[in-house]
Formats: structure tokens, C-alpha cells, sequence
């Protein structure tokens, strides 16, 4: 689940009054934000890269993702390999990562190492050249790594499920990591294509926050990034024609690592597109009074309480580019039928829709929230993410603070009319069973 907003005026209390955050887009169209946190002399940089599995085609699904591995095979300058080696030895560490949205890389370093980290980044978003030996090799690593997180991983296949049934266009349905009969026919020549089209400053969002002057690191981003032209970018798949409303979808599936059945209710809902909605905002503190902490819903009543479910849990991520899911997760008890166990997690949702909320929930819930936020707010990398998400996402950084007035806004009105919101002909349902010996 991805950040919550809700937070209190204590978090901004507790930045050093001198420490600035500035931001600048370059001629070439790179935006960059630099964020001064002087509390310690680290710094992170996270380079967001607009691009992610939504942008894919039918039979090229895994495109992204395997791209970002294959930015880690080199240049002229920097060798196969080369590049996190470099990293280490300036005692920081890096790694990526590859989402629906975007593809993210990133460096934890420290402050007085940040511009050798920045020009290698620099040198990779613009030649990167990558051999057909590392290609092919790489692939072995990806299938495996398919292997391990999706088919060899009940919740890996339950929500490889959950995308297949809810969506209907291919580029929504398809996993991130990609189909493994796409993985078997994708060419180096695909992924150097994809670097080609998407890989451009005028794509990319460049976040740093740490122990930095803003404004020295503002001039040395322009003289290591600057020089590097935009391109055209292409045309969009066309994902707002995927239907909210249609029958409800059902799928089952088996895997052979869990001995207890695992189900998965979600629900086709808005996301956030102008600061001004409610309902979004609504949406994100229902899924906190379900599963948001030890004393929500499901916790409580269906856990601890009823003890039909071993587990449970929501996601919603109202910033998505796409159209987000409300996906309820559970693990049924031992003696309790899957069946049982959504119709136990249906009624909670009808409970609310029926009857709302009460103050005190909703009041606990804020607090709980802004309780965490304080904490996201300790960490660099935590700063960064918000800041990159919402700008890759069509937001701006400067966004947050009233994204999260609004959150702290939402009564009990907004809630129920969020769950009332979760109707059958926006869901779809998904039940992983143990497989059979």
C-alpha cells in the first residue's frame, strides 16, 4: 500500500527552520527536485522514469521491467556491472525498481558523494549499451525471478489473478513482470526500442533530498544533465476506456506453497485527478478503517473477534495514473470456506454503506494516520518517494501538504458513501486454492 497522507503540523516543526526545498525544469524538460534535510550527512536520489507496464503491448508485456534491469549492463564508460560496484565503493548502495506507473532508480549515498552517483546516472539515461550476451543472460535471471515471486507464490499468483479478472484492455491486466511466453520472445532490439522511446529527460522527474545546498545541487544537476536532448515521446495506450461498471468477474486458481486457501474481493474505483475530489479521499480512509491497523474492522471482528480469517488486508492507491482497485485480502481460517469468508468481508462493507461509520472510528483512524506520517517523514527515501509519485503521477510536489488538509477533512458522511461505492458490478472476485496432491 503506498503512503498515507494524513499528518499533523508536528512533522513540519520538526525540519530545521534553515532547510529549503527548490525545484527547476530544465530546457530539455527534466524536472528536479532537491530537498535540504540536514540531519545527517547521507543524501538520496531517486530518478523517476514515467514508464511502467500500463505502457506495454500486447505480446511485449515485462518490457519496463526488463529494461531496468538491462540498465545495469553498461556504456562506453561504465562496464557491465560497473555501475553498482562504482556505488559501493563510494560506500552507498542502489537498486531499482518497476511499477504499473513509472520505473524508479536510486542511490543512498553519502552527501559529498552525491555528484559522482548523479553523472553516473546522467551517463545511463542517455548510453546505455548493452550487449546481446548480457541480454540473454539477464533473461534467464528475469524468468526465474518470474518463477519465484509469481508461480511459485500463492499471493504472486493471486494477484497476478486479481489484474486478469478486473480489467478488460491488456496493458491493465498485465502483470509487471510480464507473461513468461512474452519473457521466452522478447528481443534485445525490444528493450533498446523501449530505452529509446522512454528514456528521456523530458520523461523523468529527479528527486534528491539530504544533507545538500539546494541550490549548488540545482547547478550541478544542470551541468551533468543538461546537454542531454529531449525526445519525442510516444503516444499513450488509452486506458480511461477500461469500463468501472460490467458483470462481476470471477476467477480460481491453485498453488502448491500454501496449505490454506487465500481470497481477494476488489472493486474498480476513481482515482484522485484534481486535489478538489472527495471521493478518492474518502476511499483512502476506508481502507484504513478496515485493515488500516490492529483496531480496524476486520482486525478486530474478523480476526481476533469471529477468528474466521487468519489474516487480512486493503490496498488502494488513489494516486494511481490508471484506474486503481480497492482489494480487500484475506486468509480464511482453518474450517472456514473462502465462500464464507468473502461473505464475511461483503457484510462489513455493507455494514458501513448501511450504517456509516462512528466519530470515534473515524477520529481513531486520523490519528493512527497522522501517527504514522510523522514517522515516514524521519526518512529521506520516505520524503522522496512522495514527492516523485505525485509528480510522475500528474501532480505537483508542492500538492502534498493540500492532499493531506483534505484527507483530514473526510467525515463519516465521505466513508459511507465510499463503501457504498463497492457494488457487485465493479468487482471481481479471486480464490487461491492449496493445490491438490
Amino acid at each position: 500500500m503506498y503512503a498515507k497522507f494524513l499528518i499533523p503540523v508536528l512533522c513540519l516543526l520538526a525540519q530545521p527552520v534553515w532547510a529549503q526545498t527548490l525545484s527547476q525544469t530544465l530546457s530539455n524538460g527534466l524536472k528536479v527536485i532537491v530537498k535540504e534535510d540536514r540531519r545527517a550527512p547521507v543524501a538520496v536520489s531517486q530518478l523517476w522514469y514515467k514508464v511502467g507496464s500500463i505502457d506495454e503491448q500486447t505480446g511485449k508485456s515485462g518490457l519496463s521491467h526488463a529494461l531496468e534491469h538491462m540498465m545495469f549492463k553498461g556504456t562506453p564508460s561504465v562496464p557491465s556491472g560497473e555501475f553498482s560496484r562504482r556505488v559501493a565503493a563510494l560506500g552507498g548502495q542502489n537498486n531499482a525498481y518497476t511499477d504499473r506507473s513509472e520505473t524508479v532508480y536510486y542511490e543512498h549515498i553519502a552527501a559529498a558523494n552525491l555528484p559522482e552517483v548523479l553523472k553516473l546516472e546522467a551517463d545511463r539515461m542517455r548510453n546505455l549499451n548493452f550487449s546481446n550476451r548480457d541480454f540473454l543472460n539477464e533473461m534467464n535471471v528475469i524468468r526465474e525471478e518470474r518463477r519465484q515471486r509469481t508461480e511459485d507464490s500463492a499471493a504472486g499468483k493471486m494477484w497476478e489473478q486479481v489484474f486478469l479478472s478486473s480489467f478488460t484492455l491488456p496493458a491493465m491486466r498485465a502483470s509487471v513482470i510480464g507473461y513468461m511466453q512474452d519473457l521466452h520472445t522478447l528481443k534485445a532490439a525490444d528493450l533498446r526500442s523501449w530505452y529509446k522511446q522512454f528514456y528521456a529527460p523530458n520523461n523523468a522527474v529527479l528527486v534528491i533530498v539530504g544533507d545538500v545546498d539546494a541550490r549548488a545541487t540545482l547547478q550541478t544537476v544542470e551541468n551533468l544533465f543538461g546537454n542531454i536532448p529531449a525526445k519525442p515521446l510516444p503516444k499513450r495506450n488509452h486506458l480511461a476506456a477500461e469500463p468501472a461498471e460490467r458483470a462481476p468477474a470471477y476467477a480460481e486458481t491453485e498453488s502448491a506453497v500454501t496449505h490454506r486457501p487465500l481470497v481477494a474481493l476488489s472493486f474498480r474505483v476513481p482515482a484522485l485527478k484534481q486535489t478538489s475530489e472527495r471521493l478518492p479521499y474518502a476511499l483512502d480512509v476506508l481502507s484504513d478503517i478496515l485493515a488500516g491497523h490492529s483496531s480496524s474492522r476486520l482486525d478486530s471482528r474478523l480476526v481476533r473477534g469471529k477468528q474466521m480469517l487468519l489474516s487480512a488486508d486493503t490496498s488502494y492507491d488513489m494516486l494511481s495514473r490508471e484506474m486503481p482497485l480497492f482489494s480487500i485480502t484475506a486468509m480464511p481460517s482453518e474450517n472456514v470456506s473462502p465462500q464464507a469468508a468473502l461473505n464475511a468481508l461483503r457484510a462489513e462493507i455493507r455494514d458501513i454503506a448501511e450504517h456509516g461509520v462512528s466519530e470515534d472510528e473515524l477520529k481513531r483512524v486520523k490519528a493512527w494516520s497522522a501517527a504514522a506520517e510523522v514517522y515516514e517523514k524521519d526518512e529521506m527515501s520516505a520524503q522522496a518517494d512522495m514527492m516523485g509519485r505525485l509528480e510522475i503521477r500528474g501532480f505537483s510536489y508542492t500538492d502534498e501538504a493540500e492532499i493531506r488538509r483534505r484527507l483530514q477533512q473526510v467525515s463519516t458522511d465521505d466513508v459511507q458513501q465510499a463503501a457504498k461505492l463497492l457494488t457487485e458490478r465493479r468487482s471481481s472476485t479471486v480464490i487461491v486454492f492449496p493445490a491438490r496432491q
